[in-house]
């Protein structure tokens, strides 16, 4: 007999899966984000790379949330929502909210018995299905025939054999590449990465996260932990297993709110109305302890923010995670 109750994929496991995309996107040459959704439609991890810029997290937590809640590939939900009157379309849109980019790209996970247990999806700077400048036909090859980066990494993460997800590669391919043809055997695209070795503000941020999860943890919390740059946009994101949905926003906009303003988070409501800030930006801002702005040589690089537990512990466990890691590179 199955778990009476649905369960969301392992972080242990969604982490392992968004490494192997950041492995495998980092020799492609992509620059993006990749986030895991868990069927309970709640973020479980996402992972920015270097220089992705902002915008690709959300357009990638929305693919993996259609992927995870509505169980079909998110280019499937595209096709349906294309086909359908547009009342219907938008009617979904509003009672799904975190549907917004109904792109194509996301895939659903599963467990060992067939359970849809999640969602992934990428998107970001240079994540799209056109191949980049420069790239080598091999790489872009999965077993002898023409793929698009953006799916490749997705499938290589998963393990699962490639499918175009963005209509026609072999299009794609003839226009960059002509009549060129690769061998299955000197095919690279679904063979092993090597580790990426340039993403040094991602791995900082994942390091700071991990002293908050490993000291949440001995102290029996179960706690969401968000890193985002100077303009509130997330880098890192996790929410431990069984810790409650709505950490995962509350870590997001007590971080947004440290790093945009420089402060911690509970010190926003004496500076200015909240609820007025909300009008001028479209990041989330929450004026409750839990969010710490983070410095090099006197700028804010960074914000650091925990929810999901007492806010007064969420802040405390933010103060000592930074007192002991590394100030990232300025």
């Amino acid at each position: 007999m199955g778990a009476v109750h649905p369960a969301d994929v392992p972080l242990v496991e969604a982490r392992a899966l968004v490494r192997r995309a950041v492995d495998k996107a980092e020799q492609l040459g992509l620059r993006g984000a990749i986030a895991v959704v868990g069927a309970s439609g709640a973020l479980v991890t996402a992972s920015r790379l270097d220089h992705g810029g902002p915008g690709g997290m959300a357009r990638a937590r929305s693919k993996a949330w259609i992927s995870a809640t509505q169980q079909i590939p998110s280019s499937e939900h595209l096709r349906r929502m294309t086909s359908l009157p547009a009342p219907i379309s938008t009617g979904f849109v509003t009672a799904s909210p975190e549907a917004l980019f109904p792109g194509a790209g996301g895939l659903p996970l599963h467990d060992a018995d067939g359970t849809v247990i999640g969602g992934v999806a990428a998107s970001g700077a240079t994540v799209s299905p056109f191949l980049p400048t420069g790239v080598a036909p091999e790489v872009v090859s999965a077993d002898g025939k023409p793929a698009n980066p953006e799916d490749l990494l997705i499938a290589y993460a998963m393990g699962t054999p490639y499918v175009g997800q963005h209509g026609d590669d072999a299009t794609r391919w003839k226009d960059r590449f002509g009549d060129l043809t690769v061998a299955p055997a000197d095919s690279l695209g679904m063979k092993p990465a090597p580790p990426a070795a340039g993403q040094h503000q991602l791995d900082w941020a994942i390091d700071l996260i991990d002293r908050v999860l490993a000291e949440a943890a001995r102290q029996g919390l179960r706690v969401s932990v968000a890193i985002v740059d100077p303009g509130g946009d997330p880098i890192q994101q996790d929410r431990m297993d069984a810790a409650v949905a709505g950490g995962v926003e509350i870590a997001l906009a007590t971080a947004t709110t440290a790093a945009r303003f420089g402060i911690p988070s509970e010190l926003l409501a004496a500076w200015c109305p909240a609820d007025q800030l909300a009008a001028l930006h479209p990041a989330p801002l929450l004026a409750v302890p839990g969010g710490i702005p983070i410095e090099v040589n006197g700028q804010v690089v960074a914000g650091l923010g925990i929810g999901g537990a007492d806010p007064a512990r969420c802040a405390e466990l933010a103060r000592d995670a930074l007192a002991r890691t590394p100030a990232p590179l300025s």
